[in-house]
Parts: C-alpha cells; sequence; structure tokens
C-alpha cells in the first residue's frame, strides 16, 4: 500500500494540526522530527536506540548510497530496510540537495544534473527518471522528486528557470514512478521558487496540480534570514493540501520546528541534532549547552533536568565532557541520543498540546525558557 494521511485534529488558533501517516512499514504520528541517517545509519544510534526513543521513520540520502555501498549492494541486501535493520518507514531525498551543494562539481542541463562524485572524482548522471530509479532499489517508503535546491541569493531569472525545470523534471519522476515503482512507495513533490512569492504560489499550483503522495517545501535553511524563512514558509503552505502529508526539509532547531508545524507542516529532518553533539551541544530545555567547556569539569547533574532520556538518567555533564575532551565516541553517542530524544519528545508535546487547542501556549513556554 501507498501511504494515506488521516488528521486527527487542528489546533483551534493557528494552523498547526495532528494527524498520521499510515504506510506499509508502519504508522507515523505527525507533527514529527525525522532523524537523518545519510548512509544508512543515524551516527552512532542502533536501530533499536532509536526505537527506544520514539523515533517512527528516519531518512536516507539518494546521493551518498548510490555511491557506497552502491545498488548491486543494496539490491542484493534486499533494500535498505534489511540492510541496515530498521523495519520502520524510511524516507530518501532525491540527491538534488547533494548535487546543490556540490556546486563546483556539477553541470545542469534538461536532461539532468553531470556531477564528480566526492569520493573519487568519478563522473556520474543524475536525472529525474534516475533518482527515483535508485530510491527503487533503496525501497523507501517515500521518496523525493528530484529538482534543483538553489541558494537563497540568487536572482530572480535564474530561480524562475530553476523553478520550471524542477517543475518539468517532476512530471518526468511521477510518470517513472507510476511506471516503474513497488506499489508500497510514494512519492513526494517539492515546491521550490526561492525567495520570490509568485515563484512560489506558481511552483505550489503547478505541483500540488500532479498527482503526488505529499508535498514539500524546499529551497529553505540554504543561507535566507530566518524572518525570511518564516515568511516564505507561511506564505507556501496554503497552497498545499490539507488531505496530504506536508514536509518542510531540512529544518531541525526547535524554533524551525515550532514554526513550520505552527504553519500546518507535518513532517521536518535536519543533521543538526547529531552534529552538533558530536561538537560537544546539547540541546536542553534551557537552551543549548557545551559541555565541552571548563564550567562543567565538576558538574555531576545531568544534562537536561527536564529530561528523562537513557542519557540523563545515567550520565553527568563532568563525565560526557571528560568522554568529549579525550575524544571517545560514547560522548559523541550519549549526546546525540539526548538530542534526538530532545526533539523527538518535544514533537509529542507539540501533539499533545494541539490536542487540547493550546499549541501556542506550548510555544511560548517552550520560547521563555529556552531563551528565544
Amino acid at each position: 500500500m501507498a501511504l494515506k494521511y488521516e488528521l486527527i485534529k487542528k489546533d483551534k488558533y493557528s494552523n498547526a494540526r495532528v494527524g498520521v501517516i499510515h504506510t506499509a512499514h508502519g504508522d507515523i504520528p505527525t507533527p514529527i522530527f525525522m532523524p537523518v541517517g545519510t548512509l544508512g545509519t543515524v551516527k552512532t544510534m542502533t536501530p533499536e536506540d532509536l526505537l527506544g526513543m520514539g523515533a517512527k521513520i528516519i531518512l536516507g540520502n539518494t546521493y551518498h548510497l548510490y555511491l557506497k555501498p552502491g545498488m548491486d549492494i543494496m539490491k542484493k541486501a534486499g533494500g535498505l530496510h534489511k540492510f541496515m535493520n530498521w523495519d520502520k518507514p524510511i524516507l530518501t531525498d532525491s540527491g538534488g540537495f547533494q548535487v546543490f551543494s556540490l556546486s563546483d562539481n556539477r553541470k545542469i542541463t534538461e536532461e539532468g544534473v553531470t556531477f564528480r562524485s566526492h569520493i573519487d572524482g568519478s563522473k556520474h548522471l543524475f536525472t529525474p527518471e534516475k533518482s527515483i530509479s535508485i530510491q527503487n532499489d533503496i525501497h523507501s517508503d517515500i521518496m523525493m522528486s528530484f529538482d534543483e535546491c538553489v541558494d537563497a541569493r540568487a536572482d530572480y531569472d535564474y530561480v524562475e528557470n530553476s523553478m520550471k525545470r524542477t517543475l518539468r523534471w517532476a512530471k518526468r519522476g511521477l510518470d517513472y514512478h507510476k511506471e516503474h515503482s513497488h506499489p508500497d512507495q510514494s512519492l513526494f513533490g517539492i515546491v521550490q521558487g526561492g525567495m520570490f512569492k509568485d515563484l512560489r504560489e506558481r511552483s505550489a499550483r503547478e505541483t500540488t496540480a500532479m498527482d503526488f503522495d505529499g508535498f514539500s517545501i524546499g529551497g529553505l535553511s540554504v543561507g535566507e534570514t530566518k524572518e525570511e524563512m518564516i515568511d516564505i514558509l507561511n506564505f507556501t503552505t496554503p497552497f498545499l493540501p490539507k488531505d496530504k502529508p506536508r514536509y518542510n526539509m531540512g529544518v531541525g532547531t526547535p524554533d524551525y520546528l515550532f514554526e513550520s508545524f505552527e504553519a500546518g507542516i507535518d513532517m521536518a529532518d535536519c543533521v543538526l541534532p547529531t552534529r552538533i553533539a558530536r561538537n560537544g551541544t546539547a540541546l536542553t530545555s534551557r537552551g543549548r549547552l557545551v559541555v565541552k567547556n571548563a564550567a562543567y569539569k565538576e558538574d555531576f547533574t545531568s544534562l537536561d533536568h527536564e529530561c528523562d532520556c537513557y542519557t540523563c538518567r545515567n550520565y553527568s555533564r563532568a563525565y560526557i565532557r571528560h568522554l568529549m575532551n579525550v575524544n571517545e565516541i560514547l560522548g559523541a553517542r550519549l549526546l546525540s541520543y539526548h538530542n534526538l530524544y530532545f526533539l523527538l519528545k518535544m514533537c509529542e508535546n507539540i501533539r499533545e498540546a494541539i490536542m487540547e487547542d493550546r499549541f501556542l501556549d506550548y510555544k511560548k513556554e517552550f520560547y521563555d525558557k529556552y531563551g528565544y
């Protein structure tokens, strides 16, 4: 079965909503944060860790998995679920963002994008059809259309041409999906248009006119200010259908998640919680805590006094600081667990607040404590 979105409750005082995305690998309560497992693993986390902290869906990366381990291995393994021992839903990106980030090593044409591997310099071509084919081999539950993610400061003419090409690519990818994908795989369309509202509206209207299973807002968190992100987010989201999932791609700070969910977004993802963990930073109810700092050398309290995750129940700031300062990987693991748990628990609290029509009150309470 392909996915089905079920709306459970809309907040009375905002556009925030609670729903469930039903997939062949399980149900996803929304709003939800999705941990990123770029290379078939959420860094330092086992699937059991992820289940224990309440993760319902994770991401894989089309570009990186295509290069390593490669699709021959992926097909022989029976897809990414079996390869990594994760039996819950998986979403894969299209490779578009990675290609965007390879600005010095890629060439965009109507056919697709030719690029050189960041690993060995070998030359490859991604087309809309190729992107879906790779995601077919990964056998993700939710696949993304191949698009170009443009820089927030790109000029109007470039963004317009890119947006039009992304629409043409979306149609090509959707046609390929209908012909070749497994029946339990779904495909999302991606709205682009940069910081230009007329282009956002056109992209949204033309993308949602296609028969996608869900819709994403792409091209945010790529260099724009927070105010610009919120403005474009709130402008674009109402154009997305109410009866299908809505996904804001690549956002993961607590404030960006709150703003996204307040606008009516259902899904979001980011590498932030595990990336900052590896740099010695924890997300806490009182804001970010850089546990590597000398101030915590003799602090034997938990990372966050309001958190009941495995890390906070068992380890002190002083111990985690010690691990990070001697480069022991357990430090990054404990911080990663805490940061992911923190965001997933926050989403759980958001869902509860929406059900009780107090989302805005919870947002204010969270912001006041966090220091926003």
